[in-house]
């Protein structure tokens, strides 16, 4: 199977063209489309560090134009610099604004929107970031031998060190925290004002709660590390891991490390003692009622749910358990010798070869998909149910639409790629973009790109669209309204390609 080439852009043509739903479609009716392309700009043969917004509707990439390196946006370029630091190109969560940190001949300085902050040393490498609501910019720059932190233009106090990717915004976008190091001691400082300071502030465990109104992170004195909520440190243990809050906020977990054993502290209630823990436990379930994790008792390990212990297994799959998005629910991966299973709400089910990493359920909780090795062969098992076997399962699938009435995945068969929607398979083609498969809002439509030979396609419905060099990664994404966009390259230019719904 030939894999698709995923650039930072797209092109095409055909202008008004209007496209009908045909074979392929989650619905019996035959919706229309007019589609729009707007060509955006010169796509560079030099393409550096190709940036995506979230939403994948725009992308920045670098390149060199009058021996100048200038950052170009959705096909537009920028002024032209004698660098653009590796790292710090970033869209804003909402795509609408674009920053990075540039060089003017051996000084660095953020530009945001095109406007030029003051002049530093240095600018960090992923320490460059927009608040969640897109309308505050922080980074950490270098003056000299400190460094400090610069929010909204304005610096900060002098440090030693600021911790390397630690800059953090609250999700309501209005506090701001990071890691310091001052002398031999590290600090967490929150909205400019510096914590107590410890031998060691343990990386991946800093977090505000999902409500912004609460912080906790892992910090060490001596040889014993503790959590720190909301400046109030919780009991000491040999090694601390995996600090999470609830969706809610309001509940905080961890793993601990107590001797040679491990357990589980939720709401700074330590639970059992195992011999293990698993790499990703514990979780909460969405509705933050009800707390899993995976854990190992002598050679078996067992998923635990709201303290109670499940069936042993030689195995937990990394990545698992996992609960429904409505927390009633739960599924995990497991293993029996050299076979490997699927356990959903304590049942389980057939024994595979092996077991894909992606294992979802329907956006209702009602369905739970997942993929499964079977004598080299490999099948999408729905509700227990085994489908047909291919050579390979395209990456990124199987996906529910969001009403969870139907199911789409892409599969490898004979050379060749195809998609296969509630069971029936479509066209088959050179490959089918890996990520690039999705349902519109209300389930009725699906699009995905396509390859056949060196050219490239959106097929909606089933329905091919126009020839493209590239359908840029990320793409494409349907809108609330049910229209869908995408970009793309043709003959060095960029394009924005729009589907809109026709009355």
């Amino acid at each position: 199977m030939k894999a698709m080439k995923w650039v930072a852009a797209w092109a095409g043509p055909m202008l008004g063209l209007t496209v009908a739903a045909a074979a392929q479609s989650t619905t019996a009716s035959v919706d229309a489309f007019k589609v729009e392309e707007t060509r955006l700009g010169h796509w560079d043969a030099e393409v550096l560090i190709p940036t995506f917004s979230l939403d994948g509707r725009h992308l920045a990439y670098v390149t060199t134009r009058d021996h100048k390196k200038c950052v170009v946006v959705d096909g537009q370029a920028g002024q032209g610099y004698d660098g653009i630091v590796p790292g710090t190109l970033i869209f804003s969560p909402d795509g609408k604004r674009v920053a990075y940190a540039a060089y003017k001949g051996k000084r660095q300085m953020a530009v945001v929107d095109g406007h030029e902050g003051a002049e530093y040393d240095g600018i960090s490498e992923g320490n460059l970031i927009f608040s969640p609501d897109g309308k505050r910019v922080a980074y950490a720059a270098r003056v000299g031998e400190k460094r400090l932190v610069v929010v909204d233009g304005q610096a900060g106090a002098e440090y030693d060190r600021i911790g390397q990717a630690s800059l953090t915004f609250s999700s309501d976008s209005n506090r701001l925290l990071y890691v310091a190091k001052k002398g031999e001691r590290l600090l967490v400082v929150l909205d400019g004002q510096p914590g107590a300071e410890y031998d060691a502030i343990i990386k991946g465990n800093l977090a505000f709660s999902p409500d912004g109104k609460h912080v906790a992170y892992a910090a060490q004195k001596g040889t014993k590390q503790f959590v720190v909520l909301d400046d109030h440190a919780d009991a000491d243990y040999d090694g601390v891991n995996n600090l999470i809050f609830s969706p809610d906020g309001r509940r905080v977990a961890y793993g601990a490390k107590k001797g040679d054993k491990w357990l589980v502290v939720v709401d700074g209630q330590a639970g059992a003692e195992c011999d293990g823990m698993g790499k990703d436990s514990p979780i909460f379930s969405p509705d933050s009622k009800r707390v899993a994790y995976g854990a190992k008792k002598g050679e078996k390990w067992s998923v635990v749910v709201d303290g109670h212990a499940g069936a042993e297994y030689d195995a937990i799959a990394v990545g698992f358990p996992i609960f429904s998005p409505d927390g009633k629910r739960l599924a995990y991966q497991a293993w029996k010798g050299e076979k490997a299973l699927v356990v959903v709400d304590d049942q389980e089910g057939a024994e595979y070869d092996g077991i894909g990493r992606r294992l979802i359920f329907s956006s209702d909780g009602k369905h739970v998909a997942y993929i499964a090795d079977k004598n080299k062969k490999w099948l999408v098992v729905v509700d227990g149910q085994q489908g047909t076997e291919y050579d390979a399962i395209v990456e990124g699938t199987p996906i529910f639409s969001p009403d969870g009435k139907h199911l789409a995945y892409g599969a490898g068969k004979d050379g060749k790629e195809l998609v296969v929607l509630d069971g029936r398979e479509g066209a088959e083609y050179d490959g089918i973009g890996a990520s690039a498969l999705v349902f519109s809002p209300d389930g009725k439509h699906m699009a995905y790109a396509a390859l056949n030979g060196e050219k490239q396609y959106l097929v909606m419905d089933g329905q091919m669209g126009a020839k493209y060099d590239t359908i840029c990664k990320g793409s494409p994404i349907f809108s609330p309204d049910g229209g869908l966009e995408y970009l793309a390259i043709k003959t060095q230019s960029l394009y924005r390609v729009k589907y809109i719904p026709t009355p």
